[in-house]
């Protein structure tokens, strides 16, 4: 089954560039970057049980270190303009290295890789969990927000970076590029979605969802739980920060409120709309629900937060499971697969609970 939707996925997003005009593929593409940070999440969430409410600063901090080399490309060597406007006189430390494109790829995965290492060791092996992780995670929003609003000569402030318009030497304005990043945008999300159902149908997997389900009980058979829940919410961090560079090479600007509150939260409703511990829902939950807020901020622009609202209260009332969940349930009583239990790696009777407001 896992290999008939990846298929079905990878053909659907294939055909999409013949369908669309250019702007929506553009969309497309967009929400396909949002979707590598959903698997991510949906990893830490539905599988180890870890809900965070902070993963917009993995985003960000993998977008800004894309954007610092783009800003640095675009200006030529000379300063970056944000910078000659805040009486900076020459390029900072920190800065130096970004002026490598693969300098700055592998910063884009090490960067939210070094936080996520720090917060997690420290919180998980203080036996921190739940609504307390969630807690310290929205911290971490508002230091770093504030942080990178704080230092305009250095991050740009509120306006963030933006103005580039070249990677490699490449337009990203032109339309042959435009399609090739969503290609690789597609490939991306194709084989993280392969790597992520090979782990949590590995022996890992299953012990990621025991950590979930009974904590205790594994630290008590000699297992480290503190260091699953490190590993997975490393590898989580680097899934963000890789979404963030898709993003920023897509649509050209990176801020501070990109980062923050809402879009942490948001994030963890396009897992849960699409349906939690699914891995499919994930990618599921992150088009829809950005092609649904996209249409409805279209066609009604005054009332688009309300009806978005309403759409996530009903998808939480009614399809508790998101919508890859409530399928397969269905799927499953008609005889369409097996129901044993172990799609996606996840055994039936631990499946998680069935309401995600519950542990948000």
């Amino acid at each position: 089954m896992k290999i008939v939707l990846t298929l079905i996925l990878m053909a659907v997003l294939l055909i999409a560039p013949m369908l669309l005009s250019e702007f929506r593929l553009s969309l497309l593409g967009k929400f396909l970057a949002y979707a590598v940070l959903a698997i991510g999440l949906d990893l830490i969430w539905g599988y180890a049980g870890i809900l965070s409410l902070g993963h917009g600063v993995y985003f960000g901090l993998g977008a800004y270190c894309m954007a610092m080399h783009l800003k640095l490309a675009a200006a030529g060597g000379r300063l970056p303009d944000f910078m000659s406007w805040s009486g900076i006189e020459s390029l900072p430390w920190f800065w130096e290295p970004f002026r490598s494109a693969g300098a700055a790829l592998a910063l884009a995965l090490l960067v939210p890789v070094s936080v996520a290492l720090a917060l997690g060791y420290l919180t998980f092996r203080n036996r921190i969990k739940g609504s307390f992780f969630s807690i310290l995670s929205q911290a971490l929003v508002i230091i770093t927000v504030t942080l990178f609003v704080g230092q305009q000569g250095y991050t740009g402030g509120t306006n963030g970076l933006t103005n580039f318009d070249t990677f490699l030497g490449i337009p990203l304005g032109d339309p042959q590029t435009k399609l090739t990043l969503y290609y690789v945008t597609v490939a991306v999300v194709i084989a993280t979605l392969a790597a992520s159902l090979w782990l949590v149908s590995s022996r890992l997997g299953k012990i990621l969802v025991a950590v979930r389900d009974a904590e205790n009980r594994v630290r008590f058979i000699g297992f480290n739980p503190v260091a699953y829940k490190v590993f997975i919410y490393c590898a989580s961090a680097a899934l963000a920060g890789l979404a963030g560079v898709l993003f920023v090479l897509q649509e050209g600007i990176i801020s501070p409120a990109q980062m923050g509150i809402v879009p942490s939260i948001e994030m963890v409703l396009w897992v849960a709309i699409g349906g939690r511990g699914t891995l499919f829902g994930a990618v599921l939950g992150a088009i829809v629900t950005n092609a649904a807020k996209s249409a409805l901020s279209e066609a009604y622009p005054d009332l688009w937060p309300i009806m978005l609202g309403a759409l996530f209260i009903v998808v939480v009332l009614f399809l508790p499971k998101g919508i890859a969940g409530t399928v397969k349930e269905w799927s499953e009583r008609r005889g369409w697969f097996s129901s044993r239990g172990q799609e996606d790696g996840m055994p039936a009777r631990q499946a998680p609970p069935a309401s995600p407001a519950a542990d948000i």
